[in-house]
């Protein structure tokens, strides 16, 4: 066999490994959003009943709105006058200011973390490595017989 095809045969037992760079990045940004609105609320406001009477010199009447009611009536010369109020539930509108205050964090963060495992080799493992231990040096030894050969034709040359 020729050396050259060996020393074929013996590269292809040769394995290689790819180095890949290790990508650390961290990016983080916060958003933050505020929305001032007004809110118009309605509130009740409670009247409370009052209830007042007079005696007077005069004729008859009465008189009502929708908070109150008033009567006035003459018996033996004297008039009597009434004023009651209604129970009324009246609504008032109220505005208030409404502030809601939003954040968002956006987090883009990738970790690569390199953990080493000691693991027994196998037979097959150790074979190959002591294979190719072996095989290097059959590589180097070929090498060094070959530039013998070339080194002792030149001597032989030259003379």
């Amino acid at each position: 066999m020729k050396p050259s095809a060996i020393l074929a045969f013996t590269l292809l037992l040769t394995a290689c490994g790819v180095a890949r760079p290790v990508l650390e990045s961290d990016n983080t940004k916060v958003e933050v959003k505020t929305v001032i609105r007004t809110v118009t609320d309605t509130a009740y406001i409670e009247l409370p009943v009052i209830v007042e009477k007079v005696a007077t010199l005069d004729t008859t009447s009465v008189l009502e709105n929708k908070y109150a009611k008033s009567e006035a009536s003459v018996s033996g010369g004297v008039l009597h006058h009434s004023l009651q109020t209604k129970p009324v539930r009246e609504p008032v509108k109220v505005e208030r200011v409404e502030v809601v205050r939003d954040s968002l964090v956006y987090r883009d963060r990738v970790q690569t973390v390199t953990v080493e495992v000691e693991k027994k080799l196998t037979w097959w493992h150790r074979f190959r490595l002591t294979l190719g231990n072996i095989l290097f040096a059959l590589i180097v030894i070929a090498i060094l017989y070959l530039l013998s050969l070339l080194f002792n034709n030149f001597l032989k040359l030259k003379r």
